[in-house]
């Protein structure tokens, strides 16, 4: 039986060990949040958060709760607002008991602190031949930008009504994106495609891909053509939200041809296809719902019930419990 924590602490754990800039750098990463806290004035430490001494992932968070409460069945969705915890109350009275709640998206403070996780691409870029002072600079603006864009949101509202209502409540977001990373680029590895349509045709072997497809949001090219060799691709689905449109450039001269994105805002596909670069989108509730369901098996693994809502299309990749 696991509790809400350990089921929190699983969370990170993989999203740690799938991370695209290695255990490694991740570990400096915590060393250096380390250093920072020791290095603060008294009266600043109390405005630090100490969740960043263990856990590198700003976007993600237990927000309403018991830590040590069991957690038999969980309702699990994408985007959870107080209507999902309304919900998870309305099945509790009528029988189905809902142990917590869990989004993907953050909420609360971890929406708040979404444009803390998107250093992590820095060094994914650098990896890639982009240089790190370029990286660094095109990134700077951009996480500028994003944390000015979700500064005046009611980030509360929802926080609030789960502990009204008492329902334990957290999300998990950039470790779920780097499991659906870290899937999809081994998948594709293994089949080698070719040209664009290779991609498009590997991606539709996927249920979750499958089913958005039924849904009218299945994989798109959204720049390039279906024709074209797929060359040197990567696959862009964590770093917290869309990086800079201006990164493409960089990309295309370190030799990127084709990226797979979960979303991409239309300047960063002119800028992608200004630099002749193909862009096939998988989709963002079917790539959210596929990185959801590798840490939900594992819940389900260790007998945790998952009860899907929210946009998640639920699969199970775990043979009959």
């Amino acid at each position: 039986m696991l509790t809400l924590k350990q089921v929190y602490d699983l969370g990170i754990k993989l999203g740690i060990q799938a991370d695209p800039r290695g255990q490694k750098r991740v570990k400096n990463y915590l060393e250096r949040a380390k250093k920072e806290f020791e290095d603060l004035k008294p009266e600043e430490k109390k405005y630090f958060d100490q969740e960043k001494l263990v856990n590198p992932y700003d976007d993600c968070r237990i927000h309403a709760g018991d830590l040590k409460s069991s957690l038999k069945r969980v309702l699990a969705g994408i985007d959870v607002g107080p209507g999902e915890i309304l919900l998870a109350t309305q099945l509790n009275e009528r029988g189905k008991k809902i142990d917590a709640v869990i989004a993907h998206h953050p909420v609360g403070g971890s929406l708040a602190a979404l444009h803390g996780v998107m250093d992590m691409i820095v060094e994914v870029y650098e990896s890639l031949g982009v240089p790190v002072h370029v990286a660094e600079r095109i990134m700077e603006e951009r996480i500028k930008e994003v944390g000015r864009g979700i500064h005046p949101i009611n980030h509360y509202q929802i926080i609030d009504t789960a502990k009204i209502m008492g329902v334990n409540l957290m999300n998990i977001h950039t470790p779920t994106d780097n499991l659906v990373t870290k899937f999809l680029e081994d998948f594709l590895a293994k089949r080698k495609p070719q040209t664009v349509d290779d991609i498009m045709k590997a991606l539709m072997e996927i249920p979750e891909y499958q089913e958005a497809k039924k849904r009218g949001a299945g994989p798109s090219i959204f720049a390039g053509s279906p024709k074209n060799k797929a060359g040197k691709f990567i696959v862009e689905m964590t770093g917290g939200t869309n990086p800079s449109s201006k990164v493409y450039q960089e990309l295309s001269k370190a030799g990127i041809s084709t990226i797979v994105g979960m979303h991409m805002r239309d300047d960063a596909r002119d800028k992608a296809n200004e630099f002749h670069m193909n862009v096939l989108i998988a989709g963002h509730m079917s790539s959210d719902s596929l990185g959801m369901n590798l840490f939900l098996d594992e819940l389900e693994k260790k007998g945790v019930e998952v009860v899907p809502c929210s946009g998640l299309i639920r699969v199970s990749r775990n043979k009959k419990i």
